[in-house]
């Protein structure tokens, strides 16, 4: 069984492009309107790009699928517009706890310290995420979603593609100077390209069941190792909007998926867990999983994001993470190229970037699986022994690995211009910026990231130091006042002190004293020039 509910449901629309006598050209079709392509396509219509997303579908709602947006994640969907309902709706968190049986092995917080804007983590099912997303593509003019217009065919050329699609009125084609392919793991497009992953595929089967009741458990991560209701196994549970609990059992390698999935044997399983019969089912399904990318995500004219490109574990809550994390990656770039103020190749650092980002994921998620699901009799002693030392042994509670949790990439890559001053702090060269509390010129609060945006920025602590023209420069005590001494903190800021951030809010380059020239240097980097020259 795999109950669905369809929660939205969007209706097909006929389009001027498909009476046209020959193809339409778009400078953007994004397909897939899952989180990727909706973020992708919204953060393109944001810069003025048109953007056409097109989805074989027509409604969402069917299971809750991801859950779990991480800080990074949730400071990407502020700044498109779409945070305010998600922190609304989910389930703020940041606790984590691992037990092996009835015993707590130890306990984690995700963000330890005050100052930011955003949590740790939330928990909304997808489909909420999904509808606030939609939601806000839809107030955006350049933007345009096609429902059920599914892409059957892909033809490459030196400058774009051609799509054909077909809809519930005939086929009809348009070109497209890029292509985004977010169209899930089995990404047909992917398919029509004879593009393969590479990696592997974990044979142990997954129970992944949503039971709605009123619970006494606090909004944490609990992970079981060898739970007493779930005896040699695993098992995960996290609270959910709407009443909801997702709750995760190992089931092994030899499970029969459809006889999981049947009330009969899922009912006794959580009954058995839960304690009482004082619930109902609303989403159950039985899943394996594959840690495996594409070797590029670059393809000419075709970029690949997301699930299309690369798949992980579910545990420590990657997958959509790192999708709109590739999202974010790219959009600001395509903007730059195709607006002319970037080469096509700034492109290519997008494959550089995010598919390194997609081998830590690939590594830490593997890392996981194997303990939590050891494959040989030699990984099952040593996740063992590891578990015994845990509770008598601070050093050993570092090597229970239950899914380290979604991080941020830091990107090690031309885009960056290396330090040659000592930095502390917290802010890291290729990382996104920490967030801090300030206040603008009038006295109001406002939040870094947001003053930020998503445009190439130049941070700086005055010292009588002349700054480049033409840019855009946020004077620290001036344009922004750092009120409770933040920024000071996390950035090791200093008078003269200049930060260069990325469009995507990583930064690019710091100074304890810039000049023009460096700065204009880096701004080139960021930019793909090689050499940091125009």
């Amino acid at each position: 069984m795999n109950t669905r509910k369809v929660l939205y449901q969007y209706g097909y629309r006929r389009c001027p492009d498909q009476d046209r006598p020959s193809p339409a050209r778009h400078s953007v079709v994004v397909v897939g309107a899952g989180p990727v392509g909706l973020c992708t396509a919204i953060d393109l219509a944001q810069r003025g790009i048109p953007v056409v997303l097109l989805d074989d579908a027509d409604r969402i709602g069917e299971g809750s699928r991801g859950i779990c947006y991480a800080k990074r994640t949730l400071e990407i969907l502020d700044r498109l517009g779409v945070a305010e309902p998600c922190l609304e709706k989910g389930v703020t968190w940041k606790i984590g706890k691992v037990f092996q049986n009835d015993d707590l092995l130890y306990a984690f917080d995700l963000l330890p310290e005050e100052g930011h804007k955003m949590p740790a983590f939330i928990n909304l099912q997808q489909y909420y995420l999904e509808h606030a997303l939609v939601e806000r593509a839809a107030a955006l003019p350049n933007l345009e979603i096609r429902w059920r217009n599914k892409v059957v065919d892909l033809k490459r050329h030196n400058d774009g593609a051609k799509l054909t699609i077909e809809t519930p009125e005939g086929l009809y084609d348009l070109d497209a100077e890029w292509i985004v392919a977010a169209d899930g793991a089995r990404s047909p497009l992917r398919a029509m390209l004879g593009l393969a992953f590479q990696g592997e595929a974990f044979e142990d089967r997954f129970l992944i069941a949503d039971v709605k009741m009123k619970g006494d458990f606090p909004p944490e991560r609990w992970f079981w190792f060898d739970p007493p209701f779930h005896d040699g196994q695993s098992a995960l549970l996290h609270k959910q909007p709407d009443d909801v609990w997702r709750i995760d059992l190992q089931l092994g390698r030899d499970a029969d998926v459809r006889a999981e999935q049947a009330p009969e044997r899922v009912m006794p399983r959580l009954r058995q867990m839960l304690g009482h019969d004082n619930f109902s089912l609303e989403w159950v399904s039985v899943y394996t999983f594959q840690c495996r990318r594409l070797e590029r995500f670059v393809h000419g004219r075709v970029v690949f994001a997301g699930d299309a490109a690369h798949q992980v574990s579910p545990f420590g809550a990657r997958g959509a993470n790192s999708g709109i994390q590739d999202a974010d990656n790219l959009a600001w770039k395509l903007d730059l190229v195709l607006k002319g103020e970037a080469p096509e190749r700034l492109i290519e650092s997008y494959d550089l970037e995010r598919s390194a980002a997609a081998d830590e994921n690939i590594g830490h998620s593997t890392r996981s699986t194997d303990f939590i699901a050891p494959r040989s009799a030699q990984e099952l002693r040593f996740r063992n022994a590891a578990l015994a030392l845990a509770r008598h042994a601070p050093f050993a509670k570092r090597m229970v690995n239950s899914g380290r949790l979604s991080m941020p990439s830091t990107y090690d890559t031309p885009l960056s211009t290396p330090d040659v001053d000592t930095w502390s702090g917290s802010a890291r060269l290729g990382a996104p910026l920490p967030d801090a509390p300030m206040q603008d010129r009038n006295g109001r609060p406002i939040w870094l990231l947001d003053a930020i945006g998503g445009e190439e920025t130049i941070l700086h602590v005055p010292n009588g130091a002349q700054l480049p023209t033409g840019s855009r420069v946020l004077v620290i005590g001036d344009d922004l006042i750092d009120a409770h001494g933040t920024f000071a903190q996390r950035f090791d800021a200093s008078p003269g002190s200049t930060y260069l951030v990325r469009p995507d809010q990583h930064l690019a380059a710091r100074w304890r004293h810039g000049t023009p020239s460096l700065i204009k240097g880096a701004s080139y980097r960021l930019r793909g020039f090689e050499g940091g020259h125009a």
